[in-house]
């Protein structure tokens, strides 16, 4: 979904970020010997890395999703407040070869007062709860398109064009994104509506 690929912490390297970490979290600490961290550079944020990291030896699981550099962690929380803040603080780099990068990201791990909203560029990217016939899914194939970088503004915002799924209905939408990361998403169009999708608990 993003440029770079993630790539396993070693054990060193997992103690080491977890002295950062542990003290951020709220609802436990992650255990070095049992943790399982994945870490993936972010264009958006030099400097910084994703981390997905998970305990499933444990009982619920214990998965968290942080944006990292030593002496810095962010904490994610579905909510747009965390990179918000981080967009304020950070050098934030949105240029045209950053910014579909940063909106795919932005809406994997931000959901709406009424539920989330996803990129869909392929259909390989929808969760169904019934497989649709393959003649079904080649014509869906081809309503669909990569994020599309429209243009940018002269006060340094973009407009870029996306499909994007809710709750069963697939729209098609402009994205407009400030120079400090914020987003906002108008004119949309349905494409299909009532499709069969799987909810989207990501984690939680």
């Amino acid at each position: 979904m993003f440029e770079e690929a993630f790539i396993r912490l070693d054990a060193q390297e997992c103690e080491t970020v977890l002295g950062d970490i542990n003290p951020a979290l709220e609802g436990g600490d992650f255990d070095s010997g049992s943790v399982t961290i994945l870490g993936q550079e972010l264009s958006f944020y030099p400097g910084y890395r994703f981390l997905d990291m998970a305990d499933y030896e444990v009982t619920p699981h214990f998965r968290k999703f942080v944006i990292y550099k030593p002496g810095a962690v962010i904490v994610l929380d579905w909510t747009n407040k965390p990179l918000y803040e981080l967009n304020n603080k950070a050098p934030l780099e949105l240029t045209k070869e950053t910014i579909a990068d940063y909106v795919r990201f932005f809406f994997t791990y931000v959901r709406g007062p009424h539920g989330k909203f996803s990129i869909i560029e392929t259909v390989d990217d929808i969760s169904w709860s019934e497989e649709p016939p393959p003649a079904a899914r080649k014509s869906l194939g081809k309503m669909l398109q990569p994020v599309m970088i429209n243009g940018k503004n002269g006060d340094n915002s973009f407009h870029l064009t996306a499909c994007l799924m809710f709750k069963g209905t697939l729209y098609k939408a402009s994205i407009f994104v400030t120079k400090d990361g914020r987003i906002t998403v108008s004119d949309e169009e349905i494409i299909i509506d009532d499709m069969p999708v799987a909810d989207d608990i990501f984690g939680q």
